[in-house]
């Protein structure tokens, strides 16, 4: 058996998980409004303004703290 690297551990930074987070978001928007529980005009203002927030996070977060010890 291996014995695990410490680049094999994973981070539980929050920052890490905010991309798969709003990816999620995203797909629930369509889901909802798929089922009717939400309008389609809402769908159609939301998912841009979800990946709006993507793309802010990436630009402007820049690396954590964990990221800089690799």
């Amino acid at each position: 058996m291996e014995t695990p690297q410490a680049s094999d551990k994973k981070c539980s930074c929050m920052c890490h998980k905010m991309v798969g987070l709003f990816v999620a978001l995203i797909g629930l928007t369509f889901l909802l409004g798929a089922l009717n529980v939400l309008a389609a005009r809402t769908v159609d203002i939301l998912w841009p303004i979800l990946l709006l927030l993507i793309g802010v996070k990436l630009v402007f977060t820049g690396r954590c703290k964990c990221c800089d010890k690799a």
